[in-house]
C-alpha cells in the first residue's frame, strides 16, 4: 500500500471493492455499495475520544474479533446490535486483518452480481 494515514489506508481498501463509493454520512467519511447500502464508516473521535471505523460483518464475526483482541476490536454503538464490528485505528493494527474485515463488510451487503465481479477479479 502506498497510503500512509489510517484514513487513506482504509479508503484504499474500501474503494478496491466493485462499485464502492465514498461520501460523508453523519459527518464522517463512509463507504457504500453504489449509493447504498453502507458497508464501512469512519468514527473520527465522533462518539468518543478514539479513531476507529465500524464495518458490517457476517453473523458471528463481531464476537469472534472482539474475543480475539478487545484492545483492537469492539462492539460499536448504534450498529453493534446488528453485528457490526468496530476497529480502533489509534492502536497498532494488522492491515491484513483490516483488509479481511473490509472485504467481509462488503460481502455482507453487496448484491450477488458485484460479489461475482469481486471473485472474478481474484481468479486472474
Amino acid at each position: 500500500m502506498t497510503a500512509t494515514s489510517p484514513l487513506d489506508r482504509l479508503r484504499e481498501l474500501c474503494l478496491r471493492m466493485p462499485e464502492a463509493t465514498e461520501r460523508i454520512s453523519h459527518g464522517e467519511p463512509a463507504w457504500f455499495v453504489r449509493k447504498a447500502p453502507q458497508f464501512v464508516t469512519l468514527s473520527d473521535h465522533h462518539h468518543d475520544d478514539r479513531l476507529a471505523f465500524w464495518a458490517a460483518a457476517p453473523a458471528g464475526a463481531q464476537s469472534d474479533w472482539v474475543a480475539r483482541d478487545p484492545e483492537r476490536f469492539f462492539v460499536p454503538p448504534y450498529v453493534g446490535g446488528r453485528g457490526w464490528i468496530g476497529v480502533y485505528l489509534d492502536r497498532p493494527q494488522e492491515w491484513d486483518d483490516i483488509a479481511d474485515i473490509v472485504e467481509d463488510a462488503y460481502r455482507t451487503v453487496a448484491p450477488r452480481k458485484l460479489l461475482a465481479l469481486l471473485d472474478e477479479g481474484r481468479d486472474r
